[in-house]
């Protein structure tokens, strides 16, 4: 039996799309460094993080909407220039005052319509039969950027400044909408959107209700890298950014081009949890760090576990949500990710003034892992492993 494509013209252009704009995005892992610079604490920083995050909820069910209603690239194309907008506006940021917190809003809008919608049309492109691999496949173009996104912005802030570093994240963000404009158009099929249910009732569903509890808490604890790595870097004074992101990102590729195929063979939940052990493990090596070698073994773990943890649960929302309601569900997935950034920001900043970065690392390994079981349990009573249909839309 010939085996569905999954290298076509749309997945490989939405993948080059999702390359650029997440070279923007990860270039702002340096973010909190600027933030400092201003004035800000570990506190201030995750409530200025927060505030995009709670833009990005806030504009998650009308995304979702429109994306299942009027088709996946207007709203591609739409939050790409906005994107370059909000970008360039960084440049007319000198203080704590409230015009950040302007910026940061309408950034966030910006970041939940691409990352709902880039990750919708990947997942819309990607042959049912293959969709794990073609999903982990697809998120190499979103952890290339997390090694290139560090790396390339330690050289930038060492040979110029933070303006010079807005200016290469705007270049890429336009780049991205460049791509974009040839992509072509996933519109909903009429017969789907006779289907519709409610966007709140369509991510009620109790199949889908572990897999948002467990997303829900791998993304709080992503926050400990992702916002509090820049300032750990600098408060310990080992290793740097560019360093674990790129052990991270090269881990996570390498996994993913060489054994995507690997949850399909031996069973998604089989992979999943020793890839959120890893994540764990990964935790504990940076509450322990005393070389350079210790973060790059912890980019090592953790990026092994995103390698693999991701695109797993990615694909169990994809094959349990109905497709006349994808966007509805996938902007939801996308929107738990701010979510725990919005809790997990000021939660783990109010950890490290208090106690320090190892405390807090160390706290981050546990809720991952005390999180994992709960979900092991919750989740046993649904095996959709082996299914390689989407199922069908509800009746209304």
């Amino acid at each position: 039996m010939t085996r569905e494509r999954l290298f076509t013209r749309p997945f490989v252009l939405v993948s080059l799309a999702n390359l650029f704009q997440g070279m923007s995005f990860f270039l702002f892992v340096h973010l909190p460094r600027y933030l400092e610079d201003l004035g800000a604490n570990a506190v201030l920083i995750g409530v200025i993080v927060g505030v995009t995050a709670i833009a990005s909820i806030a504009s998650r069910p009308a995304i979702g909407t429109i994306m299942d209603t009027q088709g996946r690239r207007p709203v591609i194309l739409v939050g790409n220039v906005v994107n370059v907008g909000a970008i360039l506006l960084y440049l007319t940021v000198s203080s704590l005052g409230p015009w950040i917190y302007v910026v940061r809003i309408i950034h966030g809008v910006a970041e939940a319509s691409l990352f709902t919608a880039l990750f919708t049309y990947g997942a819309d492109v990607v042959p049912a039969s293959r969709r794990t691999e073609g999903l982990a496949l697809f998120g190499v173009s979103g952890l290339l950027p997390i090694a290139l996104g560090g790396l390339l912005g330690d050289v930038v802030l060492a040979q110029a400044g933070f303006d010079e570093l807005f200016l290469t994240a705007a270049a890429f963000a336009f780049g991205a909408l460049v791509i974009s404009l040839w992509l072509p158009e996933r519109a909903p099929a009429l017969e789907d959107t006779k289907a519709k249910t409610g966007y709140f009732e369509a991510i009620r569903r109790p199949d889908l209700l572990p897999i948002w509890f467990i997303i829900g808490a791998f993304s709080l604890v992503l926050t400990g890298y992702f916002t509090f790595l820049r300032t750990f870097i600098d408060d310990v004074g080992i290793g740097s950014v560019g360093l674990f992101f790129a052990f991270y990102a090269g881990t996570a590729i390498a996994l993913r081009l060489a054994f995507a195929w690997l949850p399909a063979r031996v069973g998604e939940k089989k992979v999943l949890f020793p890839a959120l052990a890893a994540i764990a493990i990964g935790f504990v090596l940076l509450a322990r760090v005393e070389t350079s070698v210790d973060v790059a073994l912890a980019g090592v773990m953790c990026g092994a576990g995103h390698g693999y943890a991701f695109p797993i649960l990615f694909g169990f929302t994809v094959t349990r949500s109905p497709v006349a309601v994808r966007g509805a569900t996938l902007s939801f997935f996308t929107a738990l990710f701010d979510i725990g950034v919005l809790i997990g920001g000021p939660l783990l900043g109010f950890i490290i003034s208090v106690s320090g970065y190892p405390a807090m690392y160390g706290v981050a390994a546990a809720l991952i892992s005390i999180a994992s079981v709960i979900y092991w349990r919750w989740d046993r009573r649904y095996d959709y492993e082996d299914l390689d249909e989407d199922i069908p839309a509800p009746t209304p």
